[in-house]
């Protein structure tokens, strides 16, 4: 016992700093990179993939309208949705994680941000973004995906834009939701709402100007965790 919490005095205090440091840097840089949309999906898809070139035209589509676009800096849709932010000549964030296999930061991110600890990067997902658009993926973009629905619905964040890219993807699991979820009353009616389901990357980047049409100049805009 005594020698389990000798480990605990020296190592969790030090951890504290080093999540401390990392939320820090983290802010530090995005509290400089303006209005911005976050993009997920899996890091296995190649270019040759239809939903890797829709994630292209999502990132150049917001590029053009001036809006930094945030990925998890990976390869795969975080890729591509870099890669059209950076040849659209906008801001290409990556928020990398370090992992030993599959992710490493890819060559369109422009302005890197690289972390150890998963929950803290989620929380620059969050704290940073205006807008979601969930491309197919797997565990981790699910994960991000009931995790950023889950603080819209109980009102954590504002009602940002979330948008679920590829209908014949997402339409199974929300069926399931639909059928099994509301129905055994688990969520209420009318949360289902809170998911724009789209196949057009055009209509996609109209949903969030219309968000941003609708609640005024960029000092207006609600803020998450305020």
């Amino acid at each position: 016992m005594s020698n389990n919490l000798g480990g605990f005095t020296r190592e969790d205090p030090w951890r504290i700093f080093r999540i401390m440091a990392e939320f820090v840097d983290s802010f530090e840089t995005m509290s400089q990179v303006g209005q911005a949309v976050t993009i997920f999906g899996s890091a296995r898809l190649k270019p040759g993939d239809p939903a890797y070139q829709s994630a292209v035209a999502l990132g150049k589509g917001l590029a053009k309208h001036h809006l930094a676009v945030i990925t998890g800096g990976g390869p795969g849709i975080m890729e591509a949705a870099n890669r059209g932010a950076a040849e659209g000549k906008g801001k290409s964030i990556g928020l990398n994680i370090e992992l030993p296999f599959e992710q490493k930061s890819n060559r369109f991110v422009n302005i890197p941000v690289n972390f150890h600890y998963f929950f803290s990067r989620k929380v620059c997902f969050a704290k940073y973004s205006l807008g979601f658009i969930f491309m197919p993926g797997g565990f981790g973009t699910l994960d991000e995906l009931f995790e950023v629905l889950t603080l819209v619905q109980t009102q954590r964040i504002p009602h940002f834009p979330l948008i679920l890219f590829r209908k014949d993807y997402w339409n199974g699991l929300l069926k399931w939701m639909k059928n099994t979820i509301e129905k055994n009353h688990m969520i209420s009616p009318g949360d289902l709402d809170l998911l724009t389901v789209t196949d057009d990357p055009e209509e996609a980047v109209n949903v969030i100007l219309e968000y941003l049409r609708r609640v005024g100049p960029p000092e207006t805009i609600p803020k998450a965790f305020a």
